[in-house]
């Protein structure tokens, strides 16, 4: 479910009051959390950010504004005909690789072109056998789905020389025209801002007093890049501790993650209040392990998603489940930003320059859907297609 999502003013109001309830709450927990609190400690005290804390509210408020419009293009080059693209996956078990290649395939089909999806499994050697299927298969234009293209460098140059344009979405840490590795653009949010506000809601919510476990895939150097910077935002308050940095691969996730957080849950017991990952689908791997531990749902640890927003995040959100937060990558729209993008290297016009704005979704403001777009985008795109 896609579009502007309205809170109405009673819903507002209601969630006004279960936010002061939840501060409430959070302040009297946050005074008996760890084994060096002392009775006259309080969230604004030695363990606090009090400065900090008001910022990270402040843009956490702004993050979790539903009332977005369109802010991206809408003027272009109309509709090139006749193409074919290829969209080479990272893993489609990744569920933003396999969200946006949804919204690549919806855009696809009403601008009239015809795509392919070919899974690289999330291993070096899947990803360069999918890149050379790619090339061979000589389409209008590749799509790099979620994996750093110098690991496919190869066949990056290959398709460089065929002239068959690339664009990327989450394959480099900026959005936008790339020289080095040749990409015509790279769709994804500021990982800056991505990271700034995972790292803000967790200063917010735990009001400065926070233990930390933060999960990422150092392969990735997107991933990377995000946790480090997540990392950073955090040590902004001194009130909050990073308890632990885990190393886990994407396409280990499911094996290696509940093992993982059976460890860490062990070692650091009421410590750990919070979680922030680089993508949700850590949290979904982490659910039996939480459980089989007696954790409820509803937290702690309160854990938040910086990436994707994929629908089964929204489902744990929603219903209280392991996860609090997402910052969600507007996926369908991703997609269909990626087809306007090939138009206009078809039609030897620049790349967009736009990059969608970041957003908090939890279950007060998701008003029970399963993803985050802003709203005109289809409209915006048909229109400029002529479609």
């Amino acid at each position: 479910m896609h579009g502007n999502r309205r809170a109405t003013p009673g819903a507002r109001t209601a969630r006004a009051g279960a936010c002061a309830l939840l501060a409430a709450v959070t302040v009297l927990a946050g005074c008996r959390r760890g084994s060096s609190d002392t009775a006259g400690e309080t969230p604004t005290g030695p363990n606090g950010c009090p400065a900090v804390h008001a910022t990270a509210q402040a843009s956490v408020l702004r993050a979790e504004q539903t009332d977005v419009p369109w802010d991206g293009p809408t003027t272009g080059p109309g509709a090139v005909p006749r193409k074919t693209l290829v969209y080479v996956a990272q893993t489609m078990t990744n569920p933003g690789v396999a969200g946006v290649a949804k919204g690549v395939r919806e855009a696809a089909r009403v601008i009239g072109w015809n795509v392919r999806v070919i899974d690289g499994g999330g291993t070096p050697a899947g990803l360069q056998t999918a890149m050379s299927e790619a090339v061979a298969l000589k389409p209008s234009g590749i799509v790099i789905g979620g994996f750093d293209p110098n690991a496919t460098s190869g066949q990056v140059a290959q398709a460089n020389r065929a002239g068959i344009p690339l664009v990327g979405w989450h394959a480099l840490a900026a959005p936008g025209p790339s020289r080095r590795p040749e990409l015509f653009t790279n769709v994804t949010t500021r990982v800056e801002e991505v990271a700034e506000i995972s790292a803000r809601w967790v200063i917010a919510h735990s009001q400065g007093r926070a233990g930390v476990v933060l999960i990422t895939d150092a392969s990735i150097p997107f991933a990377k890049n995000k946790s480090e910077l997540i990392k950073k935002e955090l040590a902004t308050c001194p009130g909050v501790k990073l308890l632990a940095y885990p190393n886990i691969p994407i396409p280990d996730a499911g094996s290696r993650t509940p093992r993982e957080i059976s460890s860490l849950l062990a070692r650091f017991g009421a410590r750990w209040t919070h979680s922030v990952a680089i993508n949700d689908l850590y949290f979904a791997d982490a659910a039996p392990a939480f459980r089989a531990a007696g954790k409820n749902g509803s937290g702690p640890p309160y854990n938040i998603g910086a990436g994707d927003g994929d629908p089964s995040a929204f489902q744990r959100i929603n219903s209280r489940q392991y996860q609090a937060a997402t910052v969600p990558e507007p996926l369908s729209l991703q997609g269909w930003q990626i087809i306007d993008e090939f138009n206009r290297a078809f039609s030897g016009t620049p790349a967009s320059g736009y990059t969608a704005p970041v957003h908090i979704s939890t279950a007060d403001n998701s008003a029970g859907t399963t993803s985050w777009d802003p709203a005109g985008y289809r409209q915006a795109y048909r229109t400029i297609w002529g479609r």
